[in-house]
Order: structure tokens, then C-alpha cells, then sequence
């Protein structure tokens, strides 16, 4: 994949990974107590999607350029608002042009006493991410590989938070290295929730992904995956998948809600499927 993420903006992944990272969010949020977000490949921020690189591939039509503006059934409707809300507050005069990266979505969902920390390795993107965030005293940008960060940046002076993991899959072993970096953060950081994406294409190592997390023993675990196509008819993304180690406890319920619906608003044939199971644990109180 090229994983330049303006390429790509948008595009279903994006809205199943944007939309859990916002229910987290507020989430975190309904405690009085500060919390810090920690985004590992933050790219640019914010994207243009009349950008010629948007426009090349136009992944976002296909994606949340299907969800905006639409009848949306009520009870996905609520769960999908808080991000519905970002992306229609940064196009205040309708249709759909500037689409938020995690970093500016969760920006805009923090609070005043919460934090982000948005690492990029890429210099040209660091640049963009770092003037896009500039004089915002609530925002640390750093140029950094994000998988370092898992190390050296936790745990958070906060004690709470939510840990973003979005790698571009443009090496081989990343699957593997997810494993590897959330068991590291995991050591440091137990009690934060982490958010890990994944992608589903053709010869992906699911199953011996996860076998390999579940070999972890981390107590609390959830898996969402949607695809929208037959991995067998392309040697691209088919589909998107998350694994959310201690989750909400409300999330697996809005999961079963929200899942179904973005299957069959985003569905590209008739393989089209989604599907929330835990993979370690079945998360029933509260966290702090």
C-alpha cells in the first residue's frame, strides 16, 4: 500500500477507526480527571480532500462521503455523532472538503485540562503536523517513530489515557511489531486503553495475529473488523480492523450497534462482512 495517509483519507478504515477513537475519547471525558491521548503515526493532521492526491484515489467517497449528510438509523446516528460532529464542524458551509486525522479529531474533542501527544516520523509531515498544532499549548508534536514512543512515553503523567496505534503496513513483520510494541506499552502502562489498527488484504496473517495476542494474557482485549469487499478480487485493503485493549465497557454494545450499519452503508460486493468478538476477557466494570 501507499500509505502516504492523504492518498487515503476518509476511506472506510478511516471511519471505523475514527469513530471508536471518538467514542473513546468521550469516554475518557465523562471523568473529571485529566487524560492524555497518545497518537504513534499521526501524519499531517488534517486533510484536503480536494487535494490532487485525494482526488487520484477518492478512497473517501467509499467512505465517509457515504455516511455525511445521509439518513443514518438512530441508534447508530447517536453513537457515530461525536465524530459526525467533528467532521461537519471543520466544513461549516456542508459538503464534505477538509477531513480530520486522528490528531485534529481528537483535538477537538479534548477538553481544556486533557492532552495529546502526536509522534511522526516523516520530516515533510512532522512539518505539517507541527504547524497545524502551533502555539497550542494542549498539543505536543514530536518528530519520533512512533514505535519508540511506546517506550519512552509511558506512562503519562496522567495516569489515564488512550494510547493510538496506526502503523502504515509499508514494511513487512508489522503485524508482528504490534504485538511486540503493545506488549512493551502494555508493561509500562497497564491501566490505559490502546487502540491498535490493523489492515485486512489478501494473505494477511490474521489468525496468527491474534493467536499471538491472546498469547499476551492481557485481561481485556476486543476485536472489530469490517471488510467491505472479497479479499480475493484485490491485492489491496478489503477491509480494516481494530483491537481495543481495555475498552468501555459500553463499546462492545455500540460496537453490535454501529458495525452492522457501516457494513452495509460501505459494502463494495456482496462479501461484505463485520464482526466484534473479544479476544481475551469480557470487560463488565468501569476503569479508571
Amino acid at each position: 500500500m501507499n500509505y502516504r495517509h492523504i492518498y487515503h483519507a476518509g476511506n472506510f478504515a478511516d471511519v471505523l477507526k475514527h469513530a471508536v477513537l471518538a467514542r473513546l475519547v468521550v469516554y475518557m471525558a465523562q471523568k473529571d480527571k485529566a487524560f492524555r491521548v497518545l497518537d504513534t503515526h499521526a501524519g499531517i493532521g488534517l486533510y484536503d480532500l480536494s487535494s490532487e492526491e485525494a482526488q487520484k484515489t477518492g478512497e473517501w467517497r467509499d467512505g465517509i462521503g457515504r455516511i455525511l449528510g445521509t439518513d443514518i438509523p438512530a441508534k447508530a446516528k447517536a453513537i457515530l455523532e461525536p465524530y459526525l460532529t467533528a467532521v461537519r464542524d471543520l466544513n461549516p458551509d456542508g459538503g464534505l472538503t477538509l477531513y480530520p486525522g486522528s490528531p485534529k479529531l481528537t483535538r477537538m474533542l479534548m477538553r481544556p485540562q486533557d492532552r495529546l501527544s502526536a509522534m511522526e516520523l516523516h520530516p515533510d509531515d512532522y512539518e505539517t503536523l507541527h504547524r497545524l498544532f502551533d502555539g497550542d499549548f494542549q498539543s505536543r508534536i514530536t518528530e519520533l517513530d512512533g514505535w519508540l514512543a511506546l517506550g519512552a512515553h509511558l506512562p503519562p503523567k496522567e495516569k489515564r489515557g488512550i494510547v493510538l496505534v496506526d502503523p502504515p503496513f509499508e514494511i513487512a513483520g508489522e503485524y508482528e511489531r504490534l504485538v511486540d510494541g503493545l506488549a512493551k506499552a502494555w508493561r509500562r502502562f497497564s491501566g490505559g486503553t490502546f487502540c491498535l489498527w490493523y489492515p485486512l488484504k489478501q494473505g494477511a496473517p490474521i489468525k496468527e495475529f491474534h493467536e499471538a495476542l491472546k498469547a499476551l494474557e492481557i485481561p481485556k482485549m476486543l476485536c472489530a473488523e469490517l471488510s467491505v469487499r472479497s479479499e480475493r478480487d484485490t491485492t489491496g485493503l478489503s477491509g480494516t480492523g481494530l483491537i481495543i485493549v481495555n475498552p468501555p465497557f459500553t463499546l462492545k454494545e455500540e460496537l453490535d450497534v454501529v458495525l452492522p450499519f457501516l457494513k452495509d452503508r460501505l459494502k463494495q460486493d456482496r462479501h461484505a462482512s463485520a464482526r466484534t468478538f473479544w479476544l481475551r476477557g469480557e470487560e463488565t466494570i468501569e476503569r479508571d
